[in-house]
């Protein structure tokens, strides 16, 4: 045989591997549980609050950028395999570069401006979102501990006398007050409490059920009792740690109504997995309806927030006196 007829015959094995790696990559990307309505959000559920759709552009945005450098990146790759193979010349070495200032340039300069633009971008959108109002519609005091969830409702319901200044009661002292304040000042509280055997009564997913009102701005403020948990409500499409000793708070509008499933994020101990709860979105007249029924079934007032602070964190979360 030819030397030629030989290099052709060796290389025919290569090119047929790179065709079935092309194959099997052109499935992994479109064999997937995602149906066309699904492709657009990348894997993210239906947005339900106003400010969810701020965090899917976000993501949609990351994911164009990845995919553009990802395309580039494959496409020098195939380039060099495909142009920079062996020589026919039967030459072993190729000739040999020993920089490229114009090259090198790039490929400092060109990471360097994608990791800044998703940095502003981020930076945007994290302030946007961690902005509270100074007086949403409603305060809800969201309490994490092993292994369940507890809801303080920071409002008076009806037919609820109103009760003593909030800054005064020991079941809050762990609040720092610039979120205390954000309540009504006397507001009589209800509360609900689940355990890791709680079921929502209407459709049995476990876990408390939170209720929100549609169409209206609530601050959660979130405490824990124990250890480091995450409150995260999947459809909010945002999620936000729930330190002891350390208050952390979020804002949202939900804008659709439904029953949304919510869970802890941060692995918090053995029963972690268990710390599943619900979310019920309705519209305000409902909403107020069961504030009603809590207070009806004796769940007034508030249950113990969080622990004490610590000394630092006392020091970054003053109280006004």
């Amino acid at each position: 045989m030819s030397p030629n007829g030989s290099d052709r015959s060796s290389r025919r094995p290569v090119r047929r591997k790179l065709l079935q790696a092309l194959a099997a990559g052109a499935v992994l990307a479109t064999a997937t549980g995602c149906t066309s309505k699904d492709f657009p959000r990348l894997g993210m559920p239906t947005p339900v609050t106003e400010e969810a759709p701020r965090i899917l552009s976000l993501w949609q945005g990351s994911w164009a950028a990845a995919l553009a450098v990802g395309v580039l990146v494959w496409g020098l790759i195939l380039w060099s395999v495909i142009f920079h193979r062996r020589s026919r010349s039967k030459i072993e070495v190729p000739t040999q570069t020993r920089y490229n200032v114009p090259l090198e340039t790039l490929y400092t300069v060109v990471p360097i401006l994608i990791v800044s633009v998703l940095f502003y971008f981020t930076a945007r959108d994290e302030n946007k979102l961690l902005t509270n109002p100074d007086k949403p519609k409603h305060v809800v005091n969201v309490v994490g501990f092993q292994w369940s969830w507890a809801f303080n409702y920071m409002e008076t319901a009806q037919g609820q006398k109103p009760g003593q200044d909030l800054r005064k009661l020991k079941e809050l002292d762990a609040i720092p007050d610039r979120f205390l304040k954000k309540a009504p000042a006397n507001a009589a509280g209800v509360y609900d409490v689940g355990t890791p055997g709680t079921r929502n009564p209407q459709n049995g997913m476990p876990g408390p059920t939170l209720w929100l009102p549609k169409g209206e701005t609530v601050e959660f403020v979130l405490t824990s009792r124990d250890v480091a948990h995450s409150f995260w409500v999947v459809p909010f499409l945002m999620k936000q740690d729930v330190l002891p000793g350390h208050t952390n708070s979020f804002t949202v509008t939900p804008n659709r109504e439904g029953t949304f499933r919510g869970k802890c994020a941060e692995l918090c101990g053995q029963d972690h997995s268990r710390m599943l709860f619900n979310v019920k979105v309705v519209s305000p007249e409902r909403y107020q309806k069961h504030l009603k029924e809590l207070a009806d079934k004796g769940q007034t007032g508030y249950v113990p927030a969080g622990i004490a602070l610590s000394d630092h964190a006392k020091n970054a979360e003053t109280k006004n006196k």
